[in-house]
């Protein structure tokens, strides 16, 4: 039973309310236990550098016993979407960096952006956006793609993809299928795309099949129904999407993880056990729960229970916990247990060299609205 519970623990990663020094008991405990595999900041959390380094110091403290290191992790787009910002150093819109069409300049980018994040104790970004900007009245995605070009994005990614990895940090690209299209917000409603199989394949998949190319060492899912491959189920749900598209035609052997369960576009429609068992039958490995605990715990046990009832969803969690596993010990594995905060932190964030880089981009943080803080 303990291996069960140590398995099911890699497949959650979860969010908490507060802002202090000091995770919740049940975050530290939990951590500790295995009982979840990591954790996501939001700007709730973060009153300051030095608050966020002493709170990401504690997470990683309380996981330093657990089976693998944990995830500590955070959305650090650049324009709207970031949960850090001064003494950071501001970085404008994907799209503006997308405009430059400088490979390098785009890796030197997102080598800032991880450096910085790196810094403070986070090991996880959920950036870069793969979507394409394809829908002016798109209310999410918008400048967070680097472009309306399907190749343009696949060339951004993968050099973000390079900035990212040489300061130490994952990468996590979203949202599979590509969400760039809709006319709804999935924070808000489940948008439904009546595309064909063509355009799917030659605009939404292309940087998605590129970046799997690549070797991005994880994607996540969108909450967005294309009746053109499942008319049931949203992407976070589906097997035709996530095992057939995803896994099999495209052959993507890295970590899934959905988009926020606590998401109206499917919080509304299913319970956490039905979108954990779907979800976990589709190819998901990593169930994303950003808010409550009683649902992460509930996760949890329901995992627990089909794991020993059902020989199959047993076998699909122990493979999900040990590609979850790979993936923490070939990228996070030079990583020392428990993390500390480097005395030099403070030199790295905002520095001449970082403001110097971005200063070529020629466009600085738009902080405006940003429609994924639900």
């Amino acid at each position: 039973m303990q291996e069960i519970r140590e398995a099911v623990g890699q497949l959650l990663l979860v969010g908490f309310q507060g802002d202090g020094e000091a995770p919740p008991e049940a975050i530290r405990v939990a951590l500790a236990e295995g009982s979840i595999g990591g954790v996501i900041l939001f700007r709730r959390n973060v009153r300051d550098a030095e608050q966020v380094a002493s709170l990401n110091e504690a997470l990683h403290a309380a996981g330093a016993t657990a089976v693998a290191t944990p995830f500590v992790a955070v959305d650090q787009e650049g324009g709207r979407v970031v949960r850090l910002r001064e003494p950071l150093t501001p970085v404008g819109p994907m799209r503006a960096v997308g405009q430059t069409r400088d490979q390098d300049l785009i890796a030197r980018v997102s080598e800032v952006i991880a450096t910085e994040i790196g810094a403070l104790g986070f090991n996880l970004n959920f950036a870069p956006v793969l979507d394409v900007d394809t829908n002016p009245l798109n209310p999410v995605i918008g400048d967070r793609a680097f472009s309306s070009d399907p190749e343009e994005v696949a060339r951004a990614a993968g050099a973000f993809l390079v900035g990212h990895l040489m300061s130490g940090v994952i990468p996590c690209g979203k949202h599979f299928p590509g969400h760039g299209d809709t006319l709804e917000d999935s924070h808000l409603g489940l948008p439904t795309l009546m595309l064909d199989e063509k355009r799917l394949h030659q605009v939404e998949l292309h940087p998605f099949r590129r970046a799997v190319a690549a070797g991005f060492p994880m994607l996540m899912t969108a909450h967005i129904v294309l009746p053109v491959l499942d008319a049931f189920l949203p992407a976070t749900l589906s097997a035709p999407i996530i095992g057939a598209l995803l896994r099999g035609q495209m052959g993507f052997e890295g970590v899934v993880i959905t988009d926020c369960l606590e998401m109206k576009a499917v919080a509304e429609h299913y319970t956490i056990e039905q979108m954990v068992e779907l979800g976990l039958r589709a190819g998901v490995d990593i169930f994303l729960i950003c808010h409550t605990e009683a649902r992460w715990k509930r996760a949890f046990e329901h995992l627990c229970q089909l794991a020993q009832d059902n020989a199959e969803d047993r076998a699909r969690i122990f493979e999900s916990a040990a590609r979850v596993r790979k993936l923490k010990a070939d990228y996070l594995g030079t990583m020392p247990r428990p993390w500390t905060p480097s005395a030099k932190w403070r030199e790295v964030l905002g520095s001449a060299q970082h403001r110097s880089v971005l200063a070529r981009v020629g466009a600085l943080e738009q902080p405006g609205v940003d429609p994924t803080e639900a």
